[in-house]
């Protein structure tokens, strides 16, 4: 496995469990780095749960979400109660990924076919009468090939895997970046309710971060940066003081320059076909989300819980074998996918809506479905819980 993040990790323990052969190759050091993406769908929980390793994140620290509210200058427009659905897990968690990744590995390493190289970067791709064999990695002790019946991509939404797979993708732009900040919680915002907030054409996370902060995304025109840095410091203020008021002054006093911020850049990647003889795509390396929703973590342990079971059945026989499983995985895989892309899709273009009419039927939309708790179930229910309605996981 190339890249050591919830994909890659998740993937090495369950075949290490299944008595294979794993090498996990991680390009940083130490877990111990910022991240965006921590929270984890009520779907992904209940996988944590299935690996054996909920309980422990939940005591090493994590937040419950329990509500879900999204307001437009101050007004309501849709609230969303997790305690509503019938789903054994049913809440989404909001879970440091360092802490995540750290238990993965601790889980890991108690089988012996496991290992976790750091500091080691996939340089290149060996090959071997047109199928991959393994990589050649770079690490503290210089260059050298890791041969492998099956190298697997699951270095994130740049990765590197796909650039030198010579597979065809395609990667579409969507209509904005977005600025990330951390902030200390306010000290009158419940640390269980995820909030958006929309003004227009713009709109805003704000999500309770363990312990005690809360990480806020909002829109910028892609590529607009540059125009909102000429601006100060006093833009970024601005721009979230039409957001959430409440928070200028927590904002003044924490964020002091743009080094106490990040960008990124907002687009999807459809990648039509997920691997070839002797290599595979996974997570974010095989199909790129937005932050819409949470879903990259989620579907990344998806991908991972999926294909190990049938990776442990074939990697001991031959390539042919292999490369059907990896074709299967990708046919199960895909529609879910599909189906969190269209829908993250058509939540970004709501929220860019800036001109009155299309802000009037969005806000209207919004809440005709706040006052029809059947059609607010079955929407959300495809947003968050299609796993544990697919599985009949409900509890009654």
């Amino acid at each position: 496995m190339v890249g050591g993040g919830p994909a890659g990790m998740t993937l090495g323990l369950e075949l290490a469990r299944r008595g294979c052969d794993v090498v996990v190759v991680e390009q940083t050091g130490h877990f111990n780095r910022s991240f965006r993406g921590e929270t984890i769908s009520p779907d992904a929980v209940s996988l944590l749960a299935r690996l054996g390793i909920l309980e422990s994140i939940t005591a090493a620290g994590a937040l419950v979400n329990r509500k879900m509210k999204l307001t437009e200058h101050g007004r309501t427009l849709l609230e969303v109660d997790f305690d509503d659905f019938p789903h054994r897990h049913r809440h989404p968690l909001d879970v440091p990924q360092p802490t995540l990744l750290a238990i993965l590995e601790q889980e890991a390493d108690r089988h012996t076919g496991f290992a976790l190289l750091r500091n080691t970067s996939a340089i290149g791709l060996v090959e071997s009468d047109g199928a991959v064999v393994g990589i050649r990695s770079r690490g503290p002790a210089g260059e050298q090939e890791i041969r492998a019946r099956l190298t697997v991509g699951a270095d994130g939404r740049y990765s590197k895997v796909l650039e030198m797979s010579g597979l065809r993708y395609r990667r579409t732009p969507l209509e904005r970046d977005v600025v990330w900040l951390k902030l200390p919680a306010p000290p009158d915002w419940t640390s269980d309710t995820y909030h958006i907030r929309i003004a227009g054409g713009r709109h805003g996370l704000f999500i309770p971060t363990y312990p005690d902060l809360v990480r806020i995304g909002f829109n910028i025109p892609k590529g607009g940066l540059q125009t909102l840095r000429r601006a100060g410091l006093t833009g970024l203020h601005t721009r979230l003081d039409e957001l959430a008021p409440e928070l200028g002054d927590l904002v003044r006093g924490s964020i002091q320059s743009w080094s106490d911020t990040s960008v990124l850049d907002i687009f999807t990647s459809v990648v039509p076909q997920w691997s070839r003889p002797g290599l595979l795509l996974i997570g974010d390396a095989a199909h790129t989300l937005s932050p819409i929703l949470g879903q990259g973590v989620s579907h990344a342990l998806f991908d991972a819980m999926t294909l190990a079971p049938l990776l442990s059945e074939v990697l001991s026989k031959g390539r042919d074998e292999v490369t059907m499983a990896a074709r299967q995985f990708q046919r199960i895989r895909e529609p879910s996918v599909r189906r969190s892309r269209s829908l993250q899709l058509q939540q970004e273009r709501m929220f860019t809506f800036s001109d009155p009419l299309r802000v009037l039927l969005r806000s209207t939309f919004y809440r005709s479905l706040n006052r029809n708790p059947w059609l607010k179930r079955r929407l959300l229910n495809n947003a968050f819980f299609q796993l544990q309605q697919s599985a009949g996981s409900s509890v009654t």
